[in-house]
């Protein structure tokens, strides 16, 4: 039967055999009992429950504010990384301007270093060279002397006879005998 049909039949009083709070199925204590179990076991776990729904509570409270704080910080590193990325253009251009001009510099230092030393190497080739003629000059008097003396020496043997050689050594002992007065 429908839930209508049975309504009616109360209603008329067509089953009369238990009243509406005794129908077979639908007996009131068992209601009873329901809501007295209930409102036990409420009781019974209203604390630990309550304590539980609490500690859940503060828990996803707690990660809903720790999810804020790292998406907060992900925001703030997203625009910092945006930002370098904005001026990564002029920063790149930055560093090649100033990697122009170091390499100019560094190249300016360079020509000036090595103009430097060639006029380094130039003074010392001149003073070698001026060493090395000053050195050829005194050979070349030592052996123009050398020759001369060699020569004189041929010359003085040659002319030189037994007489003009004793009276050179006489006129030497005079010499030294006037010396010794």
């Amino acid at each position: 039967m429908n839930a209508l049909a049975i309504i009616l039949l109360f209603v008329e009083g067509e089953i009369s055999a238990a009243p509406w709070w005794n129908y077979p199925g639908w007996e009131a204590w068992k209601f009873f009992n329901l809501f007295l179990f209930l409102g036990f076991l409420i009781y019974l776990l209203r604390r630990p429950l309550s304590e539980s729904l609490v500690a859940r509570r503060e828990s996803i409270r707690r990660e809903l504010m720790r999810a804020r704080e790292e998406r907060a910080a992900a925001v703030a590193k997203l625009e910092e990384v945006e930002t370098r990325l904005a001026h990564l253009d002029s920063e790149v251009e930055a560093i090649r301007t100033q990697a122009r001009r170091e390499a100019e510099e560094e190249r300016v230092r360079i020509e000036r270093a090595t103009a430097e030393e060639m006029s380094r190497l130039r003074e010392q080739a001149q003073r070698e060279i001026e060493g090395a003629g000053k050195a050829a000059r005194q050979e070349l008097r030592e052996y123009a002397a050398e020759q001369s003396v060699r020569l004189a020496e041929e010359l003085i043997r040659r002319d030189m006879r037994a007489e003009d050689d004793a009276r050179l050594m006489g006129e030497y002992v005079e010499s030294l005998g006037g010396a010794g007065r």
